[in-house]
């Protein structure tokens, strides 16, 4: 009778908060299965980030709605992002969710999964707290579902930015930092638990402390992290580009387990549109800022993201922008189309584009893109690289991992040759010996002694 399926949809964040009600629930007796048929209570932690991320949502809920007419499902539990924004119209519309649990109130799942399998409520539940409650670290808490070598941490919630096209401080609340005793003990007991790269996220990851400490101390919880025994790779995501210090170039120059890598979101490169927006920075800042990491960290990679098609961009704004990704020759970059989001900014300014239009122009960049890491690739072959191994593919007889420039999910990976058995989580050196436009292929190097 407790037997949980689990669905985690969207982004990182949201992975991590599944998690840790993993944990929890696993901590109570809670078993986990992988089958619909075989789930007593079904959970389903949604994402409404753009207006593809709530389809999935919805989609996703409806199918698990079914369990409860052609399974033993007695519980389905819609929780994350959608549940915390559209919670009248989940109560309204589908019916055959019993609960409702918006973005701070996944610490109590295990009270509301024992009430909905015990109970016979016909009510719908609802655990809404405030989105600017910081919930529980739950650092002792939490499932890894990413490998066991891999993991997320989760250092702030929220955002204070307000961008114009941005849901996100409506729906996860203010920006909150996570005490960092407490990142520290959650990325020991990881460690400890075989985790061998951590990658720090949050909406921001960049703006750390201020709120609780009074300074970005982004560069503080990076040293303490390097302390820690068996942990070799460090990772940032998500890091705005106005507030990335001198100090925090400094710590990832000092730094060795820190990878050379950064994700730096921009979204735009033209300064009418980026104001549209409510960015923080211009053209000039963005050259001036990568010009200087490149300057001051020669291996450095950075990812980017971009929108197109936001409200009012013109043909030739557009191409300044294309320009700008050509000159710029990011390692990784990403272009979603602008999407229409209710209670936004954006979402009621005039001169909307047409959804062609923004189609038409994400794939005008991604080929310019493609080109470019297939430049960026080629330039690997003949080097020496540290590789991280996630598996084996049995049919090609060949393991799959990644090197310092590729961040799991959305980056590439390295197809490694071995003559020696290996196991997922092993870092070893590899010889590069061929590119694609994302891939790179190598042969283990079998040497006493490797220097990258």
């Amino acid at each position: 009778m407790k037997n949980v399926l689990f669905i985690s949809l969207g982004c990182d964040k949201n992975l991590v908060d599944s998690e840790k009600m993993l944990g929890l629930l696993t901590e109570k007796g809670y078993t986990m299965v992988e089958e619909e048929k075989d789930a007593d209570a079904i959970v389903v932690n949604t994402c409404c980030f753009i207006h593809d991320a709530k389809e999935e949502s919805i989609e996703t809920i409806l199918e698990m709605a079914s369990w409860k007419e052609k399974g033993k499902c007695k519980a389905l539990v819609a929780a994350g992002c959608l549940a915390q924004r559209y919670q009248e119209e989940i109560r309204e519309e589908i019916p055959e969710v019993d609960a409702i649990v918006g973005t701070t109130g996944y610490t109590e799942i295990v009270k509301i999964l024992d009430e909905l399998l015990e109970g016979e409520g016909e009510e719908t539940l609802t655990c809404c707290p405030s989105i600017d409650r910081l919930p529980a670290s739950l650092s002792d808490k939490r499932v890894v579902t990413t490998g066991g070598y891999t993991a997320y941490l989760k250092i702030a919630e929220g955002c204070n930015k307000f961008c114009t096209y941005c849901i996100i401080p409506h729906i996860r609340g203010r920006y909150r930092s996570f005490p960092m005793e407490d990142l520290l003990d959650e990325a020991e007991r990881l460690v400890k638990n075989g985790v061998r790269e951590l990658i720090l996220i949050a909406q921001e990851t960049t703006v750390y402390g201020v709120d609780c400490y009074g300074r970005k101390a982004l560069p503080e919880l990076l040293k303490k992290l390097c302390q820690i025994d068996g942990l070799d790779w460090i990772r940032l995501l998500y890091c705005y580009p106005e507030e990335i210090t001198d100090e925090l170039i400094q710590v990832m120059k000092e730094e060795k387990k820190i990878c050379h890598y950064l994700d730096i979101p921009i979204q735009h490169s033209e300064d009418s549109i980026l104001k549209r927006m409510g960015r923080r920075t211009n053209r000039e800042e963005l050259v001036a800022l990568i010009n200087k990491l490149r300057r001051e960290i020669p291996d450095i990679v950075l990812r980017t993201t971009l929108i197109t098609g936001f409200p009012g961009e013109t043909e030739e704004e557009f191409a300044r922008m294309v320009d700008f990704v050509e000159k710029m020759k990011f390692n990784r970059l990403g272009v979603f189309t602008y999407s229409t989001e209710e209670g936004t900014k954006a979402a009621v300014m005039e001169e909307q584009v047409p959804e062609e239009v923004k189609e038409q122009r994400r794939d005008r960049i991604m080929e310019l893109q493609q080109e470019i890491s297939a430049q960026t690739a080629s330039r690997m072959v003949g080097k020496k690289m540290s590789v991280l191994i996630e598996g084996y593919l049995y049919e090609e007889d060949i393991y799959i991992g990644r090197t310092y420039m590729d961040a799991p999910k959305v980056d590439g990976n390295v197809f490694v040759r071995a003559e020696e058995e290996m196991i997922s989580g092993d870092i070893v050196p590899v010889y590069i010996t061929g590119a694609s436009e994302y891939d790179l292929m190598g042969d283990v190097i079998y040497e006493d002694e490797f220097t990258e």
